[in-house]
């Protein structure tokens, strides 16, 4: 997960801007499509591997560490796991990396237009969606998956709660990532859904069949970006961030015409997420310590579901043909849905990991340590760098980088005077947010990206409505809607039964 966007202005294809010739000079380069830099001007922070190594062990959380944080339920750290993947995507060895971060190509659109659920609509990807029994085209609707039954846990019946697959159980979806561990997954689908709910609702209001699609797209995707924005962002951020930059413009994130994205927030601040994920989870009444290797394993693209080819009937937990009726999700754990079960929350904003984030599968390695690696090889200024060009006055101190066992180690090898930008912004988080929001760097960081994502797409509600335009769905509260509100439009609080 890398807490890291077009479709053309129809929003009629995925992948990068069609218009290239647009000179995005405040970043440093000269081509939307492509990463660049929000401080060009900044030398990047060179720290060599023992140094980051002996940082990294001491971020590890081995449960005790760190903390809950009962601001941000666990299902936003899924959520900011899918906004990622819907707006970054980095084919390039980290080689070319390396040798120019900035050339490096952004194989999704810069902007939050959800085409990881899309793709390229009915036409250009007919095989993300449903097909009409009497025509056999492509339908206004997306393509829901089945689970297979199974008797553990006693969940039984039809259900329709998995992702569309192929005979193999590769995901039918705009973006393979959503397949690799079970939250996101169920994320994507909870999205597949609110999508063909829309197309439900507009249908009974009489809109033209022709119509259906684009203006269900348009309506979900309005939703997407304010529950990004105000519902995600808002509790991230320090209180405000967000309305300041509506109202006030960005200082920091600048482009002329088209977004780029800027590797101060792809590399760094935007990784934020790791520190908040928990080492396991409340997942369902028949899962409630489900831990990692159970969470990848259920799933298409980390784990073994693997279709036709797998044995049928099941013959244990691994592999099958579809996701299990009992590995359905329990959204009321993660999200505060109702009264009925405490959701989960997630763990704090700081510098610990859960463990397993430390050793990860498949040669994986310390993701701590690939992060702080990956900032010094892709040239990324210190954190105290980037504070002082931000002219941030409540600024962390060297002896509040240095605090706690995390800290003294990094004091240790010099890394609290000039920080890797990473682990500053958690940090910062710690000391400024208690953990359980971002400090100024880092919320301005995160926030400028995202509010800017969606003012340079002239597709957004900003630009189609401008910043007056609310939410609009059954659900929407005083004008708000949240990740909740849009869980319960979908009746998605419980289907596999009680508590």
């Amino acid at each position: 997960m890398s807490y890291a966007i077009n479709l053309n202005p129809h929003h009629g294809g995925a992948g990068r801007h069609p218009t290239r010739n647009s000179l995005n000079t405040l970043s440093g380069h000269d081509d939307p499509g492509k990463f660049g830099r929000m401080f060009p001007g900044l030398p990047g922070l060179n720290v060599d591997d023992d140094r980051l190594q002996a940082l990294s062990q001491a971020m590890m959380d081995d449960g005790s560490l760190s903390g809950d944080n009962p601001r941000i339920p666990a299902g936003f750290t899924y959520l900011g796991q899918f906004v990622d993947h819907d707006i970054t995507l980095d084919l390039t060895s980290l080689g070319e990396k390396m040798r120019d971060p900035t050339a490096v190509q952004n194989f999704r659109s810069p902007s939050l237009d959800l085409d990881s659920i899309y793709g390229r609509g009915p036409d250009g990807s007919p095989h993300m969606y449903a097909r009409d029994p009497g025509t056999g085209k492509p339908t206004p609707k997306l393509l829901v998956g089945r689970n297979i039954t199974v008797d553990f846990g006693g969940i039984t019946g039809e259900f329709r709660n998995d992702l569309p697959r192929s005979p193999e159980g590769q995901a039918l979806i705009g973006d393979h990532r959503n397949d690799e561990n079970l939250v996101v997954a169920q994320t994507h689908l909870a999205f597949l859904k609110f999508h063909n709910k829309v197309v439900d609702m507009l249908a009974d209001q009489g809109v033209a069949d022709e119509a259906l699609f684009l203006e269900a797209r348009q309506t979900v995707t309005w939703h997407y970006q304010w529950i990004v924005l105000h519902d995600f962002l808002g509790r991230l951020t320090a209180p405000g961030t967000v309305d300041r930059i509506l109202h006030d413009g960005r200082k920091f994130y600048r482009f002329k015409r088209l977004p780029y994205m800027p590797v101060e927030f792809s590399g760094a601040a935007y990784r934020l997420g790791h520190s908040m994920v928990r080492q396991d989870y409340d997942y369902n009444r028949v899962f409630p310590n489900a831990d990692f290797s159970l969470l990848f394993g259920f799933t298409g693209l980390s784990g073994q579901i693997i279709g036709d080819l797998a044995p049928q009937p099941p013959t244990g937990p691994l592999p099958v043909s579809h996701l299990p009726s009992n590995w359905i999700i329990d959204w009321r754990r993660f999200y505060d849905l109702d009264d009925t079960v405490t959701h989960s929350p997630s763990r704090k904003l700081d510098g610990f990991l859960a463990a397993e984030l430390h050793t990860l599968p498949g040669g994986g390695g310390n993701l701590a340590f690939r992060n702080l690696k990956r900032g010094v090889q892709m040239g990324l200024p210190s954190g105290q760098s980037v504070a002082e060009a931000m002219d941030i006055h409540d600024r962390i101190t060297a002896d509040e980088l240095a605090s706690g066992p995390d800290g003294q180690v990094a004091a240790q090898h010099g890394l609290h005077t000039q920080t890797p930008l990473w682990y500053y912004i958690l940090k910062e988080a710690a000391v400024k947010g208690d953990g359980e929001r971002l400090g100024p760097v880092g919320s301005a960081l995160v926030a400028e990206v995202l509010v800017g994502l969606v003012h340079g797409d002239q597709q957004s509600y900003l630009w189609q409505r401008g910043p007056g335009w609310r939410p609009t769905l059954p659900g929407a509260t005083d004008g708000d809607f949240t990740m909740a509100d849009m869980l319960r439009l979908v009746d998605e609080l419980n289907p596999i039964g009680d508590g």
